[in-house]
């Protein structure tokens, strides 16, 4: 059976939480790290976009800057996401690729299946909505990316736990129209969340989709080595830099 590493929950900057994983799939890669499991949450609350949008045509980055909201590129592809520091719980799961489907669909199936599992066990009932999210009676309650790189498998996703949408509207360039009433109301009729739906404390779901992802394996509770930690803080410092968020 594979041995699994198990990161437990922490809090980083937007910069230092892209900083780990890939200094985590630089581990994987050359056999330093264990397939590793990780959990975490944004401090301050953040905005992601994919690997090929636009940081200007995604990101308000004024109200960013006024509300103290960092942005990050990420560098796995998919759209822009508001990372609430208190309303949602983020994994990230990096592994060697041949652990997985070849195919892309049947892997993210496979992963949002353990989480769906989790969910269930807080009477959440959550459906795969293919290609990468996770739904609840057709309202999107996790987002999911992915990426692979020299035989490393890298999934991250979102488990939302509560919903911020005018702020998500706020910092988020999604319409030139003012913020309006309908809009927020359009938009509570396609995403949902934990607390919404289920009496769980953030630390019931954490347990929950932790307990999810891990059943069935070989896990030890591990953290950050040396080495990766040092090479997370060096890469933090590309993640941060213009050249990089701005770099389309």
């Amino acid at each position: 059976m594979v041995a699994w590493r198990l990161i437990g929950l922490e809090q980083n900057s937007a910069f230092m939480n892209m900083g780990i994983d890939e200094a985590i799939i630089e581990g994987v890669k050359a056999g330093s790290s264990k397939p590793t499991i990780r959990f975490y949450k944004w401090n301050p609350s953040a905005v992601s976009i994919g690997r090929f949008q636009s940081m200007r045509d995604e990101v308000n980055i004024d109200v960013c800057k006024s509300l103290g909201v960092d942005y990050v590129r990420r560098i796995t592809g998919g759209g822009a996401v508001y990372h609430d520091s208190e309303g949602e719980l983020t994994y990230s799961l990096i592994a060697p690729e041949s652990l997985f489907p070849r195919d892309i669909k049947e892997s993210y199936a496979v992963i949002c299946g353990w989480i769906i599992n989790g969910l269930e066990s807080i009477g959440i009932d959550a459906q795969f909505s293919p290609i990468n999210d996770i739904s609840v009676n057709g309202k999107k309650i996790s987002g999911n990316a992915q990426t692979r790189r020299e035989g490393v498998l890298l999934q991250h996703g979102t488990i939302l736990y509560k919903l911020d949408i005018a702020k998500m509207f706020s910092v988020l360039n999604v319409s030139k129209e003012k913020i309006s009433d309908k809009m927020i109301k359009n938009a509570e009729e396609r995403v949902t969340s934990v607390h919404s739906k289920s009496g769980s404390s953030f630390e019931e779901l954490y347990r929950a989709v932790m307990n999810g992802i891990t059943a069935n394996k070989e896990c030890e509770v591990g953290f950050l080595s040396g080495s990766e930690l040092n090479a997370a803080i060096y890469l933090s410092k590309t993640y941060s830099s213009d050249a990089w968020n701005f770099s389309r």
